[in-house]
């Protein structure tokens, strides 16, 4: 009887220490969708070609918009530019000084002016005939013409030389451009992930130089299931859980950004091969990063803040 009663008791602890086992068991993670950590990666490559002179870059670098990291060597450029700016000077040089051209002509028509204001006072004091003036009147206007047509000349003269060195002109344009595509210049703000080429290495245009990407807001790209897809929207906030140090679970604050309108087999690199079988939809969910986010990082969502 005693071990009857011994059994009887040993169970009902056995029961009572599995109950209070079972109450303070963690409850179970739920989470809505599950995928990995990327952002938008840009790869800077040289515009120009020549030897790397400097390139002021080292991966985990944080680098701004517009920063000047280096430079390909531009000395033929600078050459060519230096000798078309001589050709266009010399060239202008031969246009000619239509004010000293026309000078002569221009004190002519001052005397033969003076000349025919003196003959119209002769005439009204009747000393002078009218065919006096009207010779006077005439050779101010000869010589009138004679100025218009070299004036004329001259300018045209002048416009064919300016328009003989328009193309040089055009071509110090390009060697410019050119000379601002040899410097290397960073488009965007962000960390360098990869450094790609060093100094005195000969480049290329297009040759690609590093890869940056902005870090302070990262992509979770998550799949979702067609009964989630139907209530899912754009701009939707969601909880993003990342695994913690400690075992357990971090928080982040996220927003549905982008969410695919095609269905597609679940990627292989996050799910089993059963589930691989599934038709799903990707979305893009932007989270601000702390730090701790790193690229390729898997993640997972939750939809519903009361789950």
């Amino acid at each position: 009887m005693y071990i009857k009663m011994k059994r009887i008791n040993s169970a009902k602890t056995i029961t009572i220490a599995s109950l209070l086992l079972a109450s303070c068991a963690p409850e179970q993670h739920h989470y809505d969708a599950a995928g990995t950590f990327e952002a938008v990666e840009t790869i800077v490559s040289t515009e120009a070609n020549g030897a790397i002179k400097e390139l002021n870059v080292v991966e985990g670098q944080h680098l701004h918009a517009g920063q000047a990291v280096g430079y390909v060597d531009s000395t033929q450029l600078h050459l060519q530019k230096r000798q078309l700016q001589s050709q266009i000077a010399a060239m202008l040089s031969k246009r000619p000084d239509i004010r000293a051209q026309v000078a002569a002509l221009q004190e002519q028509l001052r005397q033969a002016i003076r000349e025919q204001q003196r003959i119209a006072g002769l005439v009204k004091a009747d000393a002078a005939t009218r065919k006096q003036l009207d010779d006077a009147d005439a050779q101010v206007a000869i010589i009138k013409k004679q100025i218009a047509a070299q004036q004329s000349s001259l300018g045209i003269t002048t416009a064919s030389i300016t328009q003989e060195a328009s193309p040089l002109e055009i071509q110090i344009a390009q060697l410019e451009d050119r000379l601002a595509k040899s410097r290397i210049v960073n488009p965007v703000e962000g960390t360098v992930l990869v450094k790609y080429a060093e100094v005195n290495e000969v480049a290329a245009t297009g040759k690609p130089l590093y890869k940056i990407a902005d870090l302070s807001t990262i992509i979770l790209r998550a799949y979702v299931t067609a009964p989630q897809f139907a209530r899912l929207k754009l701009n939707q906030p969601v909880t993003v859980l990342v695994d913690g140090a400690d075992g357990g679970y971090r928080e982040y604050e996220g927003l549905v950004e982008w969410i695919s309108d095609k269905a597609e087999f679940t990627p292989k690199t996050i799910q089993t091969k059963d589930e691989r079988e599934h038709l799903v939809y990707a979305t893009k969910i932007r989270v601000k990063n702390d730090g701790l986010l790193k690229i390729g990082m898997y993640g997972e969502v939750r939809f519903d803040e009361g789950r």
